[in-house]
């Protein structure tokens, strides 16, 4: 039992705090691909993203596990990205939009992860993860990320709240 849940339920809103947050995450990312600000979303994205890591850690205890140390990193640039949203009102944008794409990055990273471990045909093709299908998936995903950061990171330009308050009371 975790958290009053057998562990299969637990699992499943692990899972689903994980979807939710790439789904979201896509979103925020189009957002700053056209410039957008995208608040509610970015708020659902920080916060299942979040929930997705810290989730994590309350799985059975077996040692300290890439999946650990992958979500420990996690929250360290959730952090960073929160800061950067809140606190900082979008100051230093281009911290924010990076450190939001590493995020979803992250998370993607564990969905290619899980989907070779559990889905059958991706399995049979790479039983071990140290096998050329795999290692190419993981290397387009990141590849597709750093394209989509540095545009993304390019594009935002949206103005930081506190500027947007001040032109508008002008």
């Amino acid at each position: 039992m975790i958290l009053g849940m057998s562990l299969q339920t637990f699992t499943l809103l692990h899972v689903l705090l994980s979807l939710v947050g790439i789904a979201s995450g896509f979103v925020v990312l189009a957002g700053f691909l056209r410039n957008q600000r995208l608040d509610r979303w970015t708020a659902v994205f920080i916060t299942t993203t979040a929930l997705t890591s810290v989730t994590g850690f309350l799985f059975p205890f077996k040692g300290v596990t890439p999946g650990i140390k992958l979500g420990v990193i996690s929250l360290l640039v959730l952090a960073v990205t929160i800061v950067t949203r809140y606190p900082l009102h979008l100051r230093w944008r281009k911290t924010f939009v990076i450190t939001a794409c590493a995020a979803l990055y992250f998370n993607v990273f564990v969905f290619v992860v899980q989907s070779f471990e559990k889905i059958a045909p991706l399995r049979a093709l790479a039983p071990t993860q140290k096998e050329p299908p795999f290692a190419i998936a993981q290397l387009t995903v990141l590849g597709l990320f750093i394209i989509l950061t540095v545009l993304a990171a390019r594009n935002f330009r949206a103005e930081p709240v506190a500027a947007k308050s001040a032109s508008a009371a002008a």
